[in-house]
């Protein structure tokens, strides 16, 4: 390819054009393979060009790639929405298909607004979520989110929704293991709902399992039942973000069967569909859904829910994941990748915390481990070592930690197909890149490389 690009997306950085991609591995156009060490945006959840997922969505293109929902039931869509019920806790009997995580966490909270309104509770409308947080791109979803440079532009288009902390246990100097811990957290929410007033309160979200914003959080002992807990009391619905924990990437096939807690609402996409197909889904209880459907229906739709073929993708992706144990070899492989990890805080004493679930992990760097203060952010560091591990032919994923503000945290996220030798492979690459990246802000430390 060659001349001027029309296309666009986040930046004008430049990167080479696609070849080809097969398992763990992506190829560009000069030959030159690269490691998908992150599944892409923690998408690519059984590995890219799985011809059984190929095949299956070969042959519902030859029966149809198109049913409009409001027209026709499709197979695809049914049997999918019966094996993701099946996969979830008791009662969350409803599916509600759509093209990605942001459409899938606007319809959890319409959905939630819409079962207030009908049960005469019409004064809730608050959605608490955490800070820092991300829960979408678009306008509703976004105003959940705390990241001030995704937020800031858009702020006077946003109904500014409540926050409370996110439970970060390791940059608050607490034990993540003492339930006291959890406990604490879990009292900024009670006390958010109260200074809010119950009646006005909607919903609580968040992510069982840190995604981007957060970099793979580990909830402290206890948090998740006490969230639950405190919800059920004051008549708030509790909604999971597993857009990107759901799936099965961390070992189990939603992130908050760690710890055996039922949401009210789910939003599930990314590895959902794999990358095989734009592909995400609202999962909600019963007794929600069915008194919404009796006062009218759901206002809301999108024209690819319930597409055939996205969802003979889906389909096909569960299927792969349960014949391959791909579930339990990401809790397996998702250890041993975690040690390794750990090991790097040994070589490197700007890396200060290494958490995840699964093969949902990540590491974070900072100056000092003691203080947990970040780095200088002139360094760039979410920038320079993705840099670096890119030209070592390793993709990573980075966001800034503190807000989107500073701080640098690296998810480390290879899909679920993922052998210990290729961790090893994983391993090698960003020990280098490390490496020179430690060469490279040495000056700026006074620390040796």
């Amino acid at each position: 390819m060659t001349g001027k690009s029309h296309l666009f997306y986040q930046s004008d950085q430049k990167r080479p054009v696609l070849e080809r991609a097969e398992g763990i591995y992506i190829w560009d156009v000069h030959g030159k393979r690269y490691i998908d060490g992150s599944s892409g945006a923690m998408v690519s959840n059984i590995g890219h060009s799985n011809p059984r997922v190929l095949e299956a969505m070969r042959r519902q293109m030859e029966k149809a790639t198109f049913g409009y929902r409001l027209h026709f039931e499709t197979e695809p869509g049914e049997r999918l929405a019966a094996r993701v019920a099946g996969l979830c806790p008791g009662g969350m009997e409803k599916v509600f298909f759509v093209s990605g995580g942001s459409e899938a966490v606007e319809a959890a909270i319409k959905l939630a607004r819409q079962y207030a309104v009908t049960v005469g509770q019409g004064s809730r409308w608050k959605v608490i979520s955490r800070a820092p947080s991300y829960h979408g791109a678009t306008l509703g979803a976004l105003a959940l989110t705390s990241y001030t440079p995704l937020t800031a532009p858009f702020a006077p288009m946003l109904q500014a929704m409540p926050k409370i902390p996110a439970p970060r246990a390791y940059l608050d100097g607490l034990d993540p293991d003492d339930p006291a811990t959890g406990a604490h957290y879990a009292a900024m929410l009670e006390a958010k709902i109260v200074a809010e007033g119950p009646e006005t309160v909607l919903a609580f979200i968040h992510e069982p399992v840190g995604g981007a914003s957060t970099g793979a959080l580990v909830p402290p002992a206890g948090y998740m039942a006490a969230v639950r807990e405190i919800c059920d009391r004051h008549g708030v619905l509790l909604i999971h973000d597993e857009v990107m924990s759901g799936g099965g990437r961390t070992g189990l096939f939603l992130g908050a069967d760690h710890w055996g807690v039922a949401p009210d609402i789910i939003a599930m996409s990314k590895g959902f569909g794999a990358g095989y197909a734009p592909l995400g889904a609202m999962i909600a209880h019963d007794r929600l859904v069915e008194p919404v459907l009796k006062a009218g229906g759901f206002m809301h739709g999108h024209t690819y829910a319930g597409n055939p073929l996205a969802c003979a993708a889906g389909l096909a992706v569960i299927e792969e994941i349960e014949a391959g144990g791909l579930m339990a070899n990401a809790a397996r492989t998702g250890d041993h990748l975690k040690v390794r990890l750990e090991a790097l805080k040994q070589r490197h004493p700007f890396i200060g915390d290494v958490r995840g679930k699964g093969l949902l992990l990540a590491f974070e760097l900072v100056a000092d481990r003691q203080t947990m203060r970040p780095l200088p952010k002139g360094l760039n560091a979410h920038v320079e070592l993705v840099e670096r591990a890119y030209e070592e032919g390793l993709i990573i994923y980075s966001r800034r930690t503190r807000d989107g503000i500073e701080g640098d945290h690296f998810l480390v996220c290879p899909p679920m197909i993922t052998t210990e030798a290729q961790v090893e492979e994983i391993m090698e690459k960003l020990t280098t890149a490390l490496d020179r990246f430690a060469a490279q802000i040495a000056p700026a430390l006074a620390v040796p490389a």
